[in-house]
């Protein structure tokens, strides 16, 4: 008599219910879980199960029937209340024997469990017959998909793996076939990921939006700002409005708009179809929930990678200090990878006196003249107050021996100079060893007076 699956999944455990005092519920297949359709009251119930877990997933996965009379002897048992004791689960399967859901029962008390093997399993094949003729389990809802998705969203590991997620979400809650994200980031906006594969109206929209001039797309980006989420009713003869011609002339006919993030550094999800739709203002909520998780996860990561730079650079000037300089090093390859220690000369006598202040400014100064003098690819790090270390791959000594003149030079011109020992790694020789003839030779640069630049030999 039941008309849908959750209903006869209702019934079935209300009939079992009757007649045992066991803890009794119904899991089905619901796109990667399992998830409970019906259940009795319980301590605890767990509304979803991830495949192969516990005694369930055990059961969904092999087809097989777990009669467990001990719980505590069985290491796959998920502790739904404290006094559970035994615990019996049959597959669910459709006409043609294949599992799309389980039949679990728990008890407190003890109970034979072998007459209840049999009756079980006869209960779960007329509820599979009935799931079927139903038309099997139950489709996943919007706000289950965007749960799923949100999870994805949290464990993200890149901005673009961000975007996709949220994208792909986009385009599976709202059912519309195209969903794109424009994020403005340090005044420039730009395009989600592309797809591995994408529909004709995607390709169009994303032609269009990287023709389009960089005021076009952050009109878009304002009004979505100024005016909150909107939409479009797929009237024919009423296109979207004028700051959304770029779209309209890509084919867009059904269109919402939601605002991502702040004003000021965040975008707009414009999620669209070539069909004439009506959205639900429900569509239009879904969506901005999932704008709201897309940028919490985008500032998530940009606020970590902020920290992990603030990290590893020196506040003063900038370059990166002793932890990635560490790294850098470890990596160095023999004969190529050319270490350069550099030491102000007479520092010491601007602190002392001018102040510590004048002393910060004139290491500012020579560091930006540093890094102008190095070639694209050399790294200049600070490892101490007024000590510095370049590392540059070079083809022969003599290249990196111009490269660290080239250095002094760079520092005359700021009215002081630097005394730079140069080191190559031998095969086998750990960075420590390197470093440390760089500071012998830099050393052999100070007792021959300053300002120049001496390569270590062995």
């Amino acid at each position: 008599m039941a008309s849908t699956t959750p209903e006869a999944c209702r019934w079935t455990v209300t009939a079992l219910s009757r007649h045992t005092s066991a803890t009794i519920s119904v899991l089905l297949e619901v796109h990667d879980r399992l998830r409970c359709i019906a259940a009795t009251g319980a301590w605890q119930v767990f509304a979803t199960v991830p495949a192969r877990t516990g005694i369930v997933g055990r059961v969904y996965a092999t087809g097989a029937t777990a009669v467990v009379p001990d719980v505590t002897t069985d290491p796959d048992y998920l502790p739904v209340r404290p006094d559970v004791t035994a615990e019996l689960c049959v597959p669910v399967t459709d006409p043609a024997g294949r599992t799309i859901g389980v039949l679990d029962l728990q008890w407190t008390d003890p109970v034979d469990l072998t007459p209840w093997r049999e009756t079980a399993q006869r209960l779960a094949a007329r509820l599979g017959a009935r799931i079927t003729a139903l038309g099997g389990p139950p489709a996943e809802s919007r706000s289950e998909k965007l749960l799923r998705h949100a999870a994805a969203l949290s464990s993200a590991p890149t901005e673009a793996d961000v975007l996709g997620v949220a994208a792909c979400a986009a385009r599976e809650v709202s059912t519309l076939s195209t969903a794109v994200l424009l994020i403005a980031d340090a005044g420039d906006v730009s395009l989600g990921p592309t797809p591995l594969t994408q529909g004709e109206l995607e390709t169009r929209i994303r032609a269009e939006l990287t023709e389009a001039e960089p005021a076009a797309l952050v009109r878009m980006i304002e009004r979505a700002h100024r005016y909150g989420a909107g939409y479009t009713l797929g009237e024919a003869g009423h296109p979207p409005t004028e700051d959304y011609q770029p779209l309209t002339r890509a084919g867009v006919r059904t269109l919402v708009a939601v605002p991502v993030g702040p004003p000021d550094a965040g975008g707009v999800l414009l999620v669209a179809d070539a069909r004439s739709l009506r959205p639900d203002p429900t569509t239009v909520s879904l969506m901005e929930l999932l704008a709201g998780q897309a940028w919490t996860n985008l500032d998530r990561l940009r606020t970590l990678a902020r920290l992990r730079e603030q990290a590893s650079s020196d506040p003063l000037t900038g370059l990166r200090h002793t932890g990635p300089f560490g790294q850098r090093i470890a990596a160095a390859t023999p004969g190529r990878t050319a270490l350069l220690a550099i030491d102000v000369d007479g520092f010491k006598t601007v602190n002392d006196t001018y102040g510590h202040q004048a002393g910060d400014q004139v290491l500012v100064g020579l560091a930006r003249a540093l890094e102008g003098a190095l070639r694209h690819g050399d790294e200049l790090y600070r490892i101490g107050g007024d000590e510095f270390v370049a590392v540059i791959e070079v083809s022969r000594p003599e290249e990196a021996v111009r490269i660290a003149e080239r250095l002094t030079e760079a520092a005359r011109r700021t009215g002081r100079t630097i005394s730079v020992g140069v080191a190559l790694p031998h095969p086998g020789e750990s960075p420590d060893r390197t470093l440390r003839r760089a500071d012998q030779a830099l050393y052999a640069v100070k007792r021959q007076g300053r300002d120049g630049v001496h390569l270590s030999a062995a």
